[in-house]
């Protein structure tokens, strides 16, 4: 739960910031039309996600358990590559975004205004689908229930309305730059746990060496991957799944009592070098940023 309320905070603060940020250059334009217009494209991107979770929740019924698993598993880890492709790209664009959405918003305001609404529709939209296959993704990892998951994420997605509206009217400030680095690294915490998870899922399916099938004819060294060998631990006796300690360290750091080789290994891969990337960007672009704030000053200072 406390991994969706996450990723809804997280999603849901950066949707705010560019709807408010639209706003804002709507209404220094003079334009009360393009106000409705970039809300009737919040409202469409909105429905847009929540038909996708509808979707993702539903729609695996009455499908076969391997197909199940292997459409869990592929979502999975595309859930992973989306929300990582969404960390660096908000660590790159974090700087100059206010100034990108108002050129595309001067750009949309030629004709009949229309490019406004599209410009909302697809900047949210986009958070959207990213929180809900990502949600999605999460409560399966973790066993959360899809009602516990998405009310958790409608929580995080409501505290980052709350929050925008609040930055918005200049009653709040808040570093965002330390806030979205430790947000993001949360999250990549996170997806290496549904990347593991989905790893398992495709083992399950037989789309991946594992347990759960016999090693083919002439595997070599990969035999052990499957069967018995392809366990890396199994402590289910010493740690419950469902018990408070199993179900925490399931739904933050995706470990489960009883997991392969493949899926260690697959976070391990993934969390380090990610991570370490991720944290150093951050920090150095802390330190540019905080160079050019003291440069500034100086000229300043100097006239």
């Amino acid at each position: 739960m406390f991994g969706t309320l996450m990723i809804g905070l997280r999603e849901g603060l950066e949707a705010a910031l560019v709807v408010s940020i639209l706003l804002a250059a709507a209404r220094k334009a003079g334009r009360p039309d393009a106000v409705r217009k970039i809300w009737l494209g919040v409202g469409a991107a909105v429905l847009l996600s929540l038909g996708l979770g509808a979707v993702l929740t539903f729609g695996a019924y009455g499908l076969s358990f391997q197909a199940q698993e292997a459409i869990g598993g592929s979502l999975s880890i595309l859930a992973v590559a989306m929300v990582t492709w969404m960390v660096f790209w908000m660590l790159r664009a974090s700087a100059g975004l206010s100034a990108e959405l108002r050129g595309r918003f001067d750009r949309a305001l030629l004709g009949n205004g229309w490019g406004i609404a599209a410009i909302g529709f697809v900047s949210v939209g986009r958070e959207g689908i990213e929180t809900a296959l990502f949600i999605w993704a999460t409560t399966r990892a973790s066993s959360v229930s899809p009602l516990l998951g998405f009310l958790s994420a409608v929580s995080g997605i409501l505290v980052a309305v709350a929050l925008g509206w609040a930055l918005y009217r200049g009653m709040l400030r808040i570093n965002l730059t330390v806030f979205f680095r430790w947000s993001g690294a949360l999250l990549i915490v996170f997806a290496a746990g549904v990347l593991a998870y989905g790893i398992h899922d495709l083992q399950e399916a037989a789309l991946l060496p594992g347990p759960f099938a016999e090693a083919p004819a002439g595997a070599g060294p990969l035999a052990v991957l499957y069967g018995e060998s392809a366990w890396a631990f199994r402590i289910p006796h010493i740690i419950a799944p469902d018990g408070l300690v199993g179900s925490v360290a399931k739904g933050t750091l995706g470990f489960s009592p009883e997991m392969t080789w493949l899926e260690v290994v697959a976070w391990f891969a993934y969390v380090i070098p990610t991570l370490t990337i991720f944290l150093r960007g951050s920090f150095a672009q802390s330190r540019k940023q905080q160079e050019l704030r003291a440069g500034s000053a100086g000229r300043a200072a100097a006239v």
